[in-house]
């Protein structure tokens, strides 16, 4: 089968993780076709997705260049992305120990902020009934993983390498997604005086063109 672009991104319109590969494909100059699964509808659960990814979630990504190979779990895709396709290391490390260190941040993101953050959302905003000790566990929980990037970033610019990379970028929807969502009024929270190095390099990730380009259209969608 012929595909115009090299990749299809299997997406949600809002959900932070798909915006975190648009990010990636993005900064590596590589073309993808994204479909938003309607999940009112059930589409990541349909058959045609869970062939793709048992999982029934997004995001999937398909390499139509790599005999169509199928990767999802958003930090598994980034990876791949930039194992196979970041030959000049734009985003990503080059030495062993670099890149362990850029895959614990990878891994801190995805069981560490998403999570916490998804479920501070969920319980703010979604939950039928208003549960206090629930909002205020995983406003808790923000504040520490805010505190654990703290600890690192008042001591280096970036995460892995001295440089912007993956494990950087894994970050930014979720915390983009935290402040739109009503966090910022918890306890007279104040991101830039709170936690001033976190603060600079969200910032600089903002200020990236293709995470900029990305986020305009996250938020398009979600007007």
């Amino acid at each position: 089968m012929s595909h115009g672009k090299h990749f299809t991104l299997y997406s949600h319109d809002t959900g932070p993780n798909g915006w975190k590969v648009a990010m990636v494909l993005e900064e590596l100059g590589l073309t993808y076709d994204t479909k938003y699964l309607n999940f009112s509808k059930g589409e990541q659960k349909a058959p045609e997705h869970t062939q793709l990814n048992p999982n029934g979630r997004v995001p999937t990504l398909v390499d139509h260049k790599n005999n169509d190979f199928v990767v999802w779990e958003s930090n598994a895709i980034m990876t791949y992305l930039v194992e196979k396709y970041d030959l000049e290391h734009k985003i990503s490390v080059v030495g062993f120990e670099d890149k362990i260190v850029q895959l614990q941040w990878l891994f801190f993101q995805s069981s560490g902020q998403g999570p916490y953050f998804g479920q501070a959302a969920w319980f703010i905003r979604f939950h039928p009934e208003k549960i206090p000790s629930a909002i205020e566990r995983y406003q808790k929980e923000i504040i520490r993983v805010f505190g654990v990037l703290e600890s690192v970033l008042a001591q280096r610019e970036w995460l892995v390498g001295g440089t912007c990379t993956v494990a950087d970028i894994s970050f930014i929807p979720w915390n983009v997604g935290t402040f739109k969502r009503g966090f910022a009024d918890y306890n007279g929270f104040n991101f830039e005086k709170d936690f001033p190095a976190v603060h600079k390099w969200h910032t600089a990730l903002l200020k990236r063109e293709s995470i900029s380009k990305v986020l305009a259209i996250m938020d398009s969608m979600d007007a």
